[in-house]
């Protein structure tokens, strides 16, 4: 097939989605892409800019058979302006985040505008896919909360028009050389997200502080992509760690290889997150062989949980033939040790009882090295090889 795909926000994960499916994809691609920046106005404008651009291509004779977008297109005022030959393509639009629930500081902040571009996009899509249930069933929650405050003539009945031609489609991950040996020392901690507050990273410096006071011996690594509007808990939990010497990498690594590089250095990938869609880098830092601790919440319960153990226990998740030989240690805790916390909570004191937990365990190598076995099965249906024919056989069935 030849594939149309639109991509007005080309940078991060939408680019590593994008690049990481078309270099294993049996189909044949024509890439449209804008820079990763000022994202509202590339919302705003790529449905103009885009159409234009596929009515030149049109024009010399390029044609498609059906057309992939993201979510940061408007694809219902594409459709409007498109040549007539191409904008009745059967389109899948997917949804790496959503402007309903993405977190705003104030609810006044929310540009209501964007939230129903998504909603027109996921109208005008023939199908809408999502990279998680709990994405998918949030968004779903969020838009019907917002046509209800609608002041008349709310479409609710699209809530369910969108509901049923939606599906989850998770992203894939580049897999890993293996894990070089670990070197001695202390429990190294690792901190890969956003530097937002929508991350929580004052839980996660709490829990560090705590572990301080124990007498607890760690380092840490604090990576992910900084913005000019920064979390002041981020300088001053540096110049607390650097005193004490506990830093082995901080700041964002912006080479791939790097970045990489880095991740197969920690022993122990911790979230805080409080907003997460699917939680990329939890799941690229445990394929490089880190143990996952998390909250018990977002889309983490899908990935990691006992249920999802248990299934990759028993095939019925498509995995690597590496990870096959853990099935034995996916047994009746399954993969509960990777939460921190009771139910859906999981505050400092709770992350900071846990890291104390593993820096003992450390010592142990067999215990740690099943539970990392039963985190890379995890994650192992995720990696790129296994992600690609997936994708091409949905999109081959529209």
């Amino acid at each position: 097939m030849r594939i149309l795909a639109i991509e007005p926000y080309y940078g991060g994960s939408h680019a590593a989605f994008l690049d990481g499916w078309r270099s294993r994809s049996r189909h044949d691609w024509t890439p449209l892409t804008l820079p990763a920046s000022h994202w509202k106005w590339r919302m705003r404008h790529a449905a103009v800019t885009f159409a234009d651009e596929v009515a030149r291509r049109a024009a010399d004779g390029q044609s498609w058979d059906a057309l992939w977008c993201s979510d940061m297109l408007n694809l219902a005022e594409w459709r409007g302006l498109a040549p007539p030959a191409v904008r009745d393509l059967p389109c899948v639009a997917y949804f790496h985040e959503n402007q309903l629930t993405y977190p705003v500081r104030h609810p006044d902040e929310r540009d209501l505008q964007l939230a129903f571009t998504n909603l027109t996009t996921a109208l005008a899509a023939t199908q809408v896919w999502f990279n998680s249930e709990f994405h998918r069933d949030s968004f779903l929650s969020a838009l019907d909360e917002m046509l209800r405050r609608m002041p008349d003539r709310a479409p609710r009945h699209c809530v369910e028009a969108i509901r049923a031609k939606s599906g989850v489609q998770p992203p894939g991950i580049e897999p890993f050389e293996k894990r070089p040996p670990r070197s001695p020392g202390p429990l190294r901690i690792g901190w890969a997200a956003r530097w937002e507050y929508d991350k929580d990273p004052e839980t996660f410096f709490q829990a560090l502080d705590q572990l301080i006071e124990r007498g607890v011996d760690f380092r840490v690594s604090v990576l992910g992509q900084r913005f000019s509007e920064c979390p002041l808990v981020f300088e001053r939990a540096r110049r607390r760690l650097a005193a004490t010497g506990r830093i082995d990498h901080w700041g964002y690594l912006a080479g791939r290889e790097a970045y990489r590089a880095a991740l197969q250095t920690i022993d122990v990938i911790v979230s805080t997150a409080r907003h997460e869609f699917f939680g990329l880098a939890v799941v690229e830092a445990v394929a490089a062989g880190a143990y996952p601790v998390l909250p018990r919440r977002l889309a983490y319960p899908e990935i990691f949980g006992l249920a999802v153990a248990e299934a990759v226990a028993a095939g019925a998740y498509p995995v690597p033939p590496t990870r096959r030989a853990y099935p034995e240690i996916l047994g009746a805790n399954g993969s509960d040790d990777f939460f921190y916390g009771a139910g859906n909570s999981g505050g400092a004191d709770a992350l900071a009882d846990r890291l104390a937990q593993l820096a003992q365990r450390l010592a142990d190598p067999k215990p740690w090295e099943n539970a990392l076995g039963r985190a890379a099965a995890c994650v192992g249906r995720f990696s790129w090889p296994v992600r690609a024919p997936a994708l091409d056989k949905a999109l081959a069935h529209l």
